[in-house]
């Protein structure tokens, strides 16, 4: 159990049935009345923020989340396939707690696994990925003076704004968070 006066960023906590995240928090000391801690807290299945007012003695029970390496094998329909590699176990996630988070992991590369009492409710890329560009328009010489880009089309499928001098087959790297491009490689 951990109490509203003990609020940190990144604490998770279990509230009305649900799991969040404290996003901000705030000790606020009216001068009349009693003291209260204002929160921000992003509810981590659904991605939902709500904000909250706790008494400073309030507990909550602190939620406990797992984050495991696993990595991902293959794409099936709507199943998607990642094995433990120190086990060698297969896990299947369906595309709705998959969400758009593999649009830019080629197969067979490690990713983390979050869940909670079991449950697996998001899947965390790796931060920064490097793909071949497979489809893009070539690019003007002199359109320059605004820093423009172009879309290109990834081997994963994913569309990313590009400089105008990145041309096809070229390997970039991505910040997956963002889904910018941050160079070639």
């Amino acid at each position: 159990m951990i109490s509203a006066g003990d609020f940190r960023n990144g604490v998770t906590i279990e509230y009305d049935n649900n799991i969040y995240q404290i996003i901000e928090f705030q000790h606020v000391k009216p001068g009349k009345g009693a003291a209260f801690v204002r929160t921000k807290l992003k509810n981590i299945k659904s991605g939902g923020v709500v904000e909250k007012t706790f008494r400073p003695t309030e507990k909550c029970p602190q939620a406990r989340i797992d984050r495991k390496d696993m990595q991902y094998l293959y794409e099936d329909g709507d199943l998607y396939y990642f094995m433990d590699t120190e086990t060698f176990e297969q896990t299947a996630l369906d595309a709705t707690s998959i969400g758009d988070s593999l649009k830019f992991v080629k197969e067979n590369e490690m990713c983390k696994i979050c869940g909670h009492n079991g449950n697996v409710f998001a899947v965390e890329p790796p931060l920064f990925v490097e793909l071949q560009i497979v489809e893009t328009e070539p690019g003007f010489k002199g359109d320059t003076a605004t820093g423009a880009t172009k879309p290109a089309k990834v081997e994963t499928g994913a569309t990313v704004y590009v400089p105008l001098f990145v041309e096809e087959n070229d390997v970039i790297k991505i910040d997956t968070r963002t889904g910018e491009y941050l160079s070639r490689v």
